[in-house]
């Protein structure tokens, strides 16, 4: 292939990523949701995907507060989860598998969050490291089992930072990183951004506002 033809080709395959990334996001089909009118919400123990145990319960002890903030009464966790092991279920899997009309029963609520962890963790990468968080959720109408809204988000500890200093110099950078990030968890402070990322309402394709916020109705 020609020197001309390879930059055409280069050009083509520039555009349609250009265009891919400019394409504008598909809004969230919220019919469900605004029939449904959830007002209170029991958030499960996080169903963990990643090795490292205390993700879930991590995860967790931040859920409470988006929700609550954006208009929601939410169950108080620790009650939801003793409330489970008194009922011999003590794994997020099993409480997961719990059926809608049973979550009802028991905790009264209108809604369920059921949260997926698929990243948690400090990863080396050759010249960088960092502490990354990713979790999904959707949430489910108890009363009639459809799905009201899903939706994913993930931060990382080094989001809007840089490296200088030469490659020795990010070596060095990503191994103490990594050290004190394991010693001082910080992947439980990226646990709370990625979960405020996750549920708090007002944002785009987000989960509505409830009824105890002032923009409530006005999506």
């Amino acid at each position: 292939m020609s020197c001309t033809r390879t930059l055409k080709a280069l050009a083509i395959v520039a555009g349609l990523l250009l265009m891919t990334g400019c394409a504008t996001r598909q809004p969230y089909d919220y019919t469900a949701f605004k029939e449904s009118k959830p007002r209170s919400i029991v958030v499960l123990p996080p169903l963990n995907n990643t090795p490292e145990v205390q993700a879930s319960y991590s995860v967790l002890s931040y859920a409470t507060l988006p929700l609550a903030e954006s208009g929601y009464y939410v169950m108080p966790v620790t009650l939801v989860a003793e409330t489970f092991k008194e009922n011999g279920m003590a794994q997020p899997a099993d409480m997961h598998a719990t059926p809608a009309a049973k979550l009802r029963e028991i905790f009264g609520a209108d809604a369920a969050l059921y949260i997926t962890i698929s990243e948690y963790g400090t990863v080396y990468r050759v010249i960088s490291s960092a502490s990354i968080v990713t979790a999904g959720a959707r949430l489910v109408d108890l009363k009639t089992g459809k799905v009201l809204w899903t939706g994913a988000a993930t931060a990382s500890s080094e989001e809007g930072k840089s490296q200088q200093g030469g490659v020795a110099g990010m070596l060095i950078t990503a191994i103490v990183k990594q050290v004190i990030a394991t010693v001082t968890d910080k992947s439980h402070e990226v646990a709370g951004i990625t979960t405020a990322r996750l549920l708090f309402a007002n944002k785009v394709n987000g989960i509505l506002p409830g009824p105890r916020s002032p923009l409530y109705g006005k999506d």
